[in-house]
């Protein structure tokens, strides 16, 4: 197994998971709103808070496909700012991060 097979599934496996849910909301907003005034209202907020959702999934689903990037490419756990090596602990904690921890402060 490679040093970073694991973390690819994984990274695989949640782009799977996010991008299904995307598809779901995509599929529930494009839904035509209730006759009913009332309905509507109540329809448009919970619209609000599935964008939302949805906008956190897609920034998500750009944050893994641009870690899978750099597993493929090779430069996984360098930070891209100063070159260092980001600290296992950290890459373990957020597989997605893209800098060291003195860079993200």
């Amino acid at each position: 197994m490679t040093e970073f097979e694991t973390l690819t599934k994984t990274l695989n496996d949640r782009l799977a998971e996010l991008t299904s849910r995307v598809r779901r909301i995509d599929e529930n907003l494009s839904q035509p709103l209730p006759a009913d005034f009332e309905e509507q209202a109540v329809d448009l907020e919970d619209h609000e808070a599935m964008e939302a959702v949805e906008n956190a999934g897609m920034l998500e689903i750009q944050q893994i496909r641009r870690a899978l990037a750099r597993i493929a490419e090779g430069s996984y756990g360098s930070c891209t700012r100063c070159g260092e090596i980001i600290a296992p602990k950290r890459l373990e904690a957020l597989p997605t991060a893209t800098l060291c921890i003195a860079c993200a402060r």
